[in-house]
C-alpha cells in the first residue's frame, strides 16, 4: 500500500510575505499548475541583508513584491537550488534591480542539451544558458551579515539540484527535492531515480525540524516525509514488477497499471516516472531491457 499522504493545506495570498520563521519570509508566485501547484515558492532569508532563494518565473508582480519585502534590506544573494525556468527565470531581472551575486550549482557545460525539448508541462523547461557567479558544490556555504545556507547536492530531479540548510538552525529548504503536496517528477534523462534515491537517503540521516519545499506547504516531519518517500518509491518499484509479471511488458502498458484513474494531463509524467523506475530496476538488474529504453521498448523480467 502507498505509504504517502499528500498535503495540500497553504495559506497565503499573493504578492504578500508570509513569515516562516525568524528571519524567514516566503512570497508564492502566481504561476500555479498541474506541476507547480499553487505557485513557485520563493523564499527571503536574513534579517539585515538578505538572502533570495528561486526567484521564480519571470513575472513583474512577483519581483515587486521580492522588492517590496526586502525593503530598505539589501538583497546581496541570489540561490538557485535547479535551473529549471520556474525557478531561474525571474533571477536576471532581480539581479539587475540589486546588483546580488546568483549562486548555484553549475551544470556541466559538456552534457548538452540532455532534457527533453517538451517537458511533461508542454516546453522547454530547463535554462540551459543559466550560469551562476558563483559555483556552489555540496557542502559549501554562502554567508550574510546574519544568515549562513550550506548546500546539499541533491541530483535526481535535476542533476544540479541543491537544498540549502539554514546553519543554526533544524531547517532546509528543499527546493523540488522533497514536497508535502505530491510526488516529485523525475522525468529521464533530466532526472535519474538512482540519484534520486540517493539523495534522499542523505536527508534521511539528518535531524531536521522543518523543510521549506520549492512548491506547496511546510513540512513538519521531514524525515518521516523522507521515509514515506522512500517506501513509496520501494512500492511503485514492485507495482512495475508486478505489472511486468502479469505481462504488460511495455512502459506504455504499464503507466495505466500502475497510475489507475489517472488526470489525462499528467500522462506524459507518469510515463517518464515509470521509465526513470524502470532505468534503475534495469541497473539493479531486475528488469531485462534494450537502450535507449522507449514506452514502446520490449521489457522482461530478469
Amino acid at each position: 500500500m502507498d505509504a504517502l499522504k499528500f498535503n495540500t493545506d497553504m495559506a497565503f495570498t499573493y504578492g504578500v510575505a508570509s513569515p516562516m520563521g525568524p528571519g524567514v519570509v516566503r512570497l508564492v508566485a502566481n504561476n500555479p499548475g498541474p506541476f507547480t501547484f499553487r505557485g513557485t515558492n520563493t523564499y527571503l532569508v536574513g534579517s539585515t541583508t538578505l538572502a533570495v532563494i528561486d526567484p521564480g518565473p519571470e513575472d513583474a508582480a512577483h519581483r515587486d513584491a521580492i522588492l517590496a519585502a526586502a525593503g530598505t534590506r539589501p538583497i546581496t544573494h541570489i540561490l538557485s537550488t535547479h535551473a529549471h525556468r520556474d525557478h531561474v527565470d525571474g533571477i536576471a531581472k532581480l539581479k539587475a534591480a540589486t546588483g546580488a551575486l546568483v549562486a548555484a550549482y553549475p551544470r556541466d557545460p559538456e552534457a548538452g542539451h540532455i532534457a527533453l525539448q517538451d517537458s511533461p508541462s508542454g516546453k522547454l523547461f530547463v535554462d540551459y544558458d543559466f550560469q551562476p557567479d558563483l559555483a556552489l558544490q555540496g557542502g559549501d556555504t554562502i554567508e550574510g551579515k546574519d544568515w549562513a545556507l550550506t548546500a546539499i547536492h541533491t541530483p535526481g530531479h535535476a542533476p544540479d539540484h541543491l537544498c540549502f540548510a539554514l546553519d543554526g538552525r533544524p531547517l532546509v529548504f528543499s527546493g523540488d527535492h522533497v514536497m508535502a503536496w505530491n510526488t516529485t517528477v523525475i522525468a529521464p534523462p533530466e532526472g535519474r531515480m538512482a540519484d534520486y534515491v540517493a539523495s534522499l537517503e542523505i536527508l534521511l540521516d539528518r535531524r531536521d525540524d522543518v523543510f521549506l519545499p520549492g512548491h506547496g506547504g511546510r513540512i513538519r516531519e521531514p524525515q518521516r516525509t523522507v521515509k514515506a518517500y522512500l517506501l513509496h518509491r520501494n512500492w511503485r518499484e514492485r507495482s512495475i514488477l508486478d505489472a511486468l509479471a502479469k505481462g504488460m511488458t511495455t512502459i506504455r502498458q504499464i503507466v495505466p497499471e500502475v497510475y489507475r484513474g489517472l488526470d489525462p494531463r499528467m500522462i506524459p509524467a507518469a510515463t517518464l516516472s515509470v521509465q526513470a523506475h524502470v532505468e534503475y530496476l534495469i541497473e539493479k538488474g531486475q528488469v531485462a531491457g534494450d537502450w535507449p529504453l522507449t514506452p514502446d521498448r520490449a521489457l522482461s523480467p530478469a
